[in-house]
């Protein structure tokens, strides 16, 4: 019967892992053991100079999962393969409970239907200024733009409230309440 297994991999060598354990599962005999592998990827928006960038980030950096049968050569087969460390669970690997697998899917599937934004800047938030003129100011998040990576802040200078307008997301970044200037 076939499970899911988590098997660990070198750090930005998920791609070419997945590959490999794709393409010679047939010369290796294990087709019928070795059904899906899969790399859990997520789109991610960010802009910067005022341009959108979409970019393929991994959900699990260093993981892949493998759904098999696990045998002597499935087993093998997997470990044998060039960027493979170990399956999680090491010599006995455990594989993943149905929730846990349907829980990930789903997740996954979610993940699919759009893209996420990397900065989640929200009407509110405590930002401080990292570049231009207001460098080192903090202030509160007034409004968002998105689809422009463009943000305005209101800060006070000499006691007086001062909208900061057309700052793009990279000048700013978050801050807690603890750092109140």
């Amino acid at each position: 019967m076939q499970k899911w297994y988590v098997v660990q991999v070198f750090t930005s060598q998920e791609k070419k892992v997945k590959k490999a354990l794709e393409e010679f599962r047939e010369s290796a005999g294990v087709l019928d053991l070795i059904e899906e592998i899969l790399l859990p990827t997520e789109n991610v928006m960010e802009v910067k100079k005022g341009e959108q960038k979409i970019s393929e980030k991994r959900i699990w950096p260093g993981y892949v999962l493998i759904k098999m049968n696990l045998t002597d050569d499935s087993w093998q087969y997997v470990k044998g393969t060039s960027g493979v460390i170990d399956f999680l669970g090491g010599d006995k690997p455990t594989s993943l409970t149905d929730r846990e697998v349907n829980e990930i899917l789903e997740d996954l599937e979610s993940k699919k239907a759009g893209v996420t934004q990397k900065h989640k800047f929200e009407i509110g938030d405590r930002v401080k200024i990292n570049d231009g003129v207001f460098v080192n100011f903090i202030g509160t998040v007034l409004e968002v733009f998105h689809e422009k990576g463009r943000l305005s802040v209101m800060v006070s200078i000499f006691g007086r409230d001062t909208r900061v307008d057309d700052l793009e997301f990279w000048q700013v970044e978050e801050c807690g309440a603890e750092t109140e200037g």
